[in-house]
């Protein structure tokens, strides 16, 4: 008998797992509680504007690369990709650093802020590209069930690695506050502070400068629906608007799950969505981690983000834009040490329809906005209002233009949206952070140790956050799936 699979959520790694499963020959089915699948991936249009609803950055194609060949296609199959140039641009106060489609560019840049920068810059890469191909190639395709599988040739010679920090190893080979804060950026996807984030995760830092910033024309929404493609044409079905309320349980194993007063009997359940929400599913005594356990936890930042049309193209703006222009160790203080709204916010904002056109009527500007904050924080339609106008006119200072009279509309996503639409622990928006204590094996496990065939995949568990790890997680999970439960 063919096993049948009931997945609950439909982002990157449930769709990931999905595609893995169904080629292995299981009878596989997606339950999704919106009206459009893709998890935080989802995409909002209105009036001619095309928006990203969350991931907006295409790092490490390679990942995307290998996720499709696993199934004979290539991303070129399904949608266009663009490597951006420049990759972004970085707002200070007084100077703005941009980030070149090429190593060379980025070495002339370094050598422009502070001279000579660029031969610790190179020596920094070559030790960065270094551990990204260990940690993609060695490390990141283990499940996360024993500590030995950190244990290779390579992180044995690394070890120390992952005593130090990011941020120390910055300091030391760079003295120029903009360039630290540069380096520094990327960790931020990992979802913790750089003087919390061991720094064989420098890594990042090649996915950066190395491998480029992309983008897919049509917007991050694309690869989703490149995904659904791939899983359909495998024979996985896809139920939207189904919320699943209890997941049952029966001699320790799951038998079935409940979406709309439905019950659909599984041989094994896997769940892509929030993990503290997938637990709150079962009995009380089949949960594996405590309440306790989860508030003690380091989660990733949740995010203030507004999706705005403007009608006129605006000046002085890359695609991928960053606004250090006040300080980053206060603010990374005010979302991790001293959770509360930042006094002083660093921004993010993302322009699409500068690259892509199509995603914007003629003449008009798609705009992303996004504040990292503290997961958990209160959240009103006050503060949103607030410190949209914070931002507002810290960009108009910085880009040296008027902006407020040409916007169209404007919407709001926060904390209490994370909760309510994605039904996240205390509205986090990147999931878990990868800090040492919460690392590989540290890092809540793909498979249930309370229930014989229920799962686990996503940013809660390994790899951890991001979309490529997303991918690289559902794989992880259906080869646990495969070795427990063959077909």
């Amino acid at each position: 008998m063919t096993k049948r699979i009931s997945i609950i959520g439909s982002g990157f790694s449930a769709l990931s797992a999905s595609c893995y499963l169904a080629k292995e020959g299981y009878d596989v089915t997606i339950f999704e509680k919106n009206k459009t699948i893709g998890g935080r991936c989802r995409q909002f249009k209105k009036n001619g504007f095309t928006f990203d609803i969350g991931p907006s950055w295409y790092w490490m194609p390679d990942i995307f690369d290998k996720f499709f060949a696993d199934f004979g296609k290539k991303t070129s199959d399904f949608y266009q990709l663009d490597k951006l140039s420049p990759a972004y641009q970085i707002l200070f106060k007084d100077e703005v650093i941009t980030i070149g489609d090429t190593l060379e560019k980025i070495c002339i840049e370094f050598d422009r802020i502070e001279p000579g920068s660029s031969i610790s810059l190179k020596k920094f890469i070559d030790k960065a590209a270094t551990n990204y191909d260990i940690a993609i190639n060695k490390v990141v395709l283990k499940p996360g069930i024993s500590p030995f599988e950190l244990v290779t040739p390579e992180t044995a010679m690394r070890v120390d690695q992952f005593f130090k920090t990011i941020s120390g190893d910055v300091r030391k080979s760079f003295n120029n506050t903009k360039l630290i804060s540069t380096l520094e950026f990327p960790v931020l996807f990992l979802g913790a502070k750089p003087s919390k984030t061991p720094s064989f995760y420098n890594f990042m830092n090649y996915a950066d400068f190395g491998l480029g910033t992309w983008h897919p024309k049509g917007g991050m929404y694309e690869i989703i629906k490149a995904m659904q493609a791939v899983a359909e044409s495998l024979g996985v079905k896809i139920h939207t608007e189904s919320p699943i309320d209890k997941i049952n349980v029966d001699n320790s194993s799951a038998t079935s799950i409940l979406s709309n007063g439905i019950e659909y009997k599984s041989d094994i359940v896997l769940s892509g969505a929030d993990y503290h929400h997938s637990e709150t599913l079962l009995d009380q005594k089949y949960r594996q981690y405590s309440e306790k356990y989860w508030s003690k936890k380091t989660f990733a930042p949740s995010s203030l983000l507004f999706y705005i049309g403007f009608d006129k193209k605006l000046k002085n703006i890359q695609h991928h834009n960053l606004f250090f222009d006040t300080n980053f160790e206060t603010h990374a203080e005010e979302i991790y040490d001293n959770p509360k709204w930042p006094s002083d916010p660093l921004f993010y904002a993302n322009f699409p329809s500068v690259t892509d056109q199509s995603m914007a009527p003629a003449n008009c500007e798609t705009g992303f906005f996004l504040i990292p904050i503290a997961p958990g924080i209160d959240d009103t339609e006050e503060l949103r209002s607030q410190y949209f106008d914070i931002i507002m006119s810290r960009f108009e200072k910085l880009t040296q233009q008027s902006i407020k009279n040409n916007i169209i509309f404007k919407e709001s996503f926060c904390v209490k949206d994370f909760i309510k639409d994605y039904n996240s622990y205390k509205g986090n928006a990147y999931g878990m952070a990868n800090t040492l204590s919460q690392t590989a094996f540290l890092r809540p496990k793909l498979k249930s140790k309370k229930v014989n065939n229920l799962y686990f995949t996503g940013q809660l568990t390994v790899p951890g956050p991001g979309v490529p790890p997303a991918l690289i997680s559902g794989k992880l999970v259906a080869e646990l799936i495969k070795k427990y439960h063959s077909n």
